[in-house]
């Protein structure tokens, strides 16, 4: 059973396998949680080897401190600065990067996040819990239409229309401030869901994707990722639902072909600039036996792509 304190990372080995991993390289962990990637990367790096690990929640930062590992760099940021943060530690190139993204298990399994409806707690969903709005704080502000339209593009709820009239009207009786609140103003609202679903899941991943901005923060980190990799470095990205795992597909598949030029342009195939990636594999799912022991894994997928150009 997984406690608030442990998160077991899905495809710990497949991962750290894709990334291909060179003794003295320098790595990026987008997504340290609770250092369970990063620690396996830091197992087949020499001395002179080095992983930056980012996260946005401080309690990760707080973790990973507790390493005492030097050649790990702790960054309380989120992985779309990676460029800027990348720049100020004097950091150019990177043989591999690697995003676990989502949430990890302590953030779900601690009720003071307010991430679950498993547990009657204030309603906040911030990975960063140290700035931004809480969920509570927009829903108190948010009109039906703008609701309406984070349900339905972050959870593709098809009764968006329904649970955002619905939250309306019950905060005209206070605010809607905890999360055993919004799951029972959902539940009265969707008269049918998938079997096994509770009828607030997609209500609760929207408003959380939104509030912390994910798809956002993924759509910017891929580019600067595949530019700051090093010919030969590797690029892979696990993802839990398929709006991420859409995106993740379309950057990896346009990067992989090469460049649409004016079809005017007086040049020869053999002219056209290469492709900066090229695909490593097929995506990855767990393996039964992975999904069995940790039940949250079983909607992961990996992709993985590699710096296009000659390794030194």
């Amino acid at each position: 059973m997984t406690t608030a304190q442990e998160h077991v990372s899905v495809l710990l080995n497949a991962a750290v396998d894709a990334l291909a991993i060179r003794p003295h390289g320098i790595y990026v962990d987008g997504t340290f949680g609770r250092g369970g990637h990063t620690r396996a990367i830091l197992a087949r790096l020499g001395e002179r080897g080095r992983v930056i690990a980012f996260d946005r929640d401080p309690d990760a930062i707080t973790a990973g401190a507790m390493l005492g590992d030097e050649r790990l760099t702790l960054v309380h940021a989120a992985f779309s600065r990676m460029d800027e943060e990348l720049d100020d530690l004097g950091v150019s190139g990177l043989d591999g990067v690697l995003l676990d993204l989502g949430v990890s298990s302590p953030q779900f399994d601690e009720p003071q996040r307010g991430m679950s409806f498993r547990f009657d707690a204030p309603l906040d969903m911030r990975m960063d819990t140290t700035r931004g709005q809480t969920v509570a704080q927009w829903l108190a502000e948010a009109s039906v239409d703008q609701i309406r339209e984070v349900l339905k593009d972050y959870g593709e709820e098809r009764f968006a229309h329904a649970i955002a009239k619905a939250i309306a009207v019950a905060r005209t009786g206070g605010a809607v401030a905890t999360t055993g609140q919004l799951a029972e103003i959902v539940e009265k609202a969707v008269r049918t869901r998938e079997p096994g679903q509770h009828p607030a899941t997609r209500t609760f991943q929207a408003l959380r994707i939104f509030i912390n901005q994910e798809l956002e923060e993924l759509s910017l980190v891929l580019p600067v990722s595949v530019k700051r990799l090093n010919p030969g470095g590797r690029l892979a990205v696990i993802s839990f639902h398929s709006l991420e795992d859409r995106i993740v597909k379309r950057f990896m598949r346009d990067e992989s072909r090469p460049v649409r030029l004016p079809s005017r342009l007086p040049l020869r195939a053999d002219e056209l600039p290469p492709p900066r990636v090229r695909l490593v594999g097929h995506q990855q799912r767990p393996a039964e036996d992975e999904v069995r022991a940790n039940p949250r894994a079983r909607s992961a997928v990996m992709r993985v792509c590699e710096r296009a150009g000659a390794v030194s």
